[in-house]
């Protein structure tokens, strides 16, 4: 098949190559030049492990290829998918621009049958909307099969979670679109779901809104275990082995960011408010997660008497390991924190860099995580990248000013460290 995936972003990018892979003739179409011509020469924007490699196969291979000619690539190709972005305006609800004018541009070129997919994440009922955008724009008699296929792909994880679903979600009544899909899928090895669009795009809400529950959940249970003196990783621990609950998501830590989550409950939330259908449950989810970071500095706080002048190292710069995503990381908030409290403050992270403005405040950041805590009063840990937990901490011991840890993702093995003579201060165990 002949498949366009609009908007070269990370879903757009990922799920382009790996059908691609699987066979199929793709082109990506996206406004941006600079991200066509990196894409077009096999160079990834954005961090994705196992990405890069696939991207220049399949270039190689001739079966993926890039273009900023809309009227072109829309004529030319069978099967639609829209995959821009969807940011949340300042009420919390989804900005559906990209989205519109898109499904515009693809009435105006339209030329013949095709099939139109949703990708992009997208407010219950828009599916349906999209369809009418594209009429209403259209002058060809030829009509358009619509669908919805949410995406579930994980951050640092998504080539494995496109190649390898636990599920795909079809959403259409239009029996073309139907048929179109299941013939696209034919090849994958996971339960396929057949529903209604509207369907569809709820289950993509709720599946994330239930993710997000779970961590502000066990959270919560971190500070009684504070308390209590309990250590939250039996807790964790004992409630995962229930197959009711299963232990994913049940790691106490600094909540939840990126791009999914976050903007998902406000706009679920949002929903939900719109059709006087309140969600209180998920009102406090959010708010936990937001105090989770104060939380977090309120323990280092409660450790010096002043952190005027300490020389305070920070750990991860991505909201979670394995990618380059910063979106609604915790790590910015609590250098904001650090730096009215006037603290020196040094960053590590393996893939992220600092922009100019972070610099410019005076935030050093190192290459190398050995050279970052010389000399540190304390080290946050933020991000729970592996490497992290590979670092020779004897080693780090003798390199610091104070030996203290704050370990907001409880990554590291608390005993181990508290033998080698730091004071180990972690989230449900301290």
């Amino acid at each position: 098949m002949k498949i366009l995936f609009i908007g070269m972003g990370y879903v757009g990018t990922t799920m382009g190559a790996v059908f691609a892979n699987a066979g199929h003739e793709v082109s990506g179409l996206d406004i941006n030049q600079e991200k066509i011509a990196s894409l077009t020469k096999g160079e990834l924007y954005f961090y994705e492990p196992g990405l890069q490699e696939m991207l220049v196969s399949q270039i190689g291979h001739e079966r993926l290829s890039f273009t900023t000619d809309a009227k072109e690539a829309i004529e030319n190709h069978d099967i639609l998918f829209i995959t821009v972005g969807t940011p949340s305006l300042e009420d919390g609800n989804a900005d559906l621009t990209y989205v519109k004018k898109v499904a515009q541009m693809i009435g105006r070129y339209k030329n013949m049958e095709k099939t139109i997919v949703v990708k992009s994440t997208v407010p219950i009922g828009t599916t349906n909307k999209v369809k009418e955008w594209i009429n209403e724009e259209s002058t060809d008699p030829n009509p358009v099969h619509i669908a919805m296929n949410p995406e579930f792909l994980r951050e640092g994880n998504a080539l494995q979670d496109a190649l390898y679903p636990d599920r795909i979600i079809i959403g259409s009544d239009d029996e073309e679109a139907l048929e179109t899909m299941h013939k696209l899928y034919q090849s994958w090895k996971c339960p396929i779901l057949q529903t209604t669009a509207m369907a569809a795009e709820t289950i993509k809400y709720a599946s994330n809104a239930f993710l997000a529950t779970k961590i502000s959940f066990i959270n919560e249970m971190a500070k009684l275990c504070d308390t209590l003196g309990v250590n939250i990783k039996d807790v964790s621990k004992g409630m995962g082995l229930d197959e009711r609950i299963g232990p994913h998501f049940l790691e106490a830590g600094l909540g939840y960011g990126g791009s999914c989550f976050p903007k998902d409950v406000k706009e679920l939330l949002g929903t939900a408010e719109a059709y006087q259908r309140p969600l209180g449950l998920l009102k406090e989810v959010e708010k936990i997660n937001k105090n989770q970071c104060t939380y977090f500095f309120e323990k280092l706080k409660k450790s010096f008497d002043t952190l005027e002048g300490k020389r305070i190292v920070l750990f991860g710069l991505a909201f979670k390991p394995h990618t380059d995503d910063t979106r609604e990381s915790v790590s910015f908030p609590i250098i904001d924190q650090l730096l009215k409290e006037k603290a020196s403050v040094a960053v590590h992270d393996p893939v992220v860099h600092l922009s100019k403005d972070w610099i410019t405040k005076g935030i050093k950041q190192y290459s190398d995580p050995y050279d970052a805590v010389e000399g540190s009063d304390a080290i946050l840990i933020c991000t729970d990248w592996p490497q992290y937990q590979e670092l020779d901490w004897e080693r780090v011991r003798h390199l610091v000013n104070e030996p203290s840890i704050f370990d907001g993702r409880n990554m590291l093995e608390a005993n181990q460290i508290k033998a080698l003579q730091f004071q180990y201060t972690g989230i449900g165990y301290s």
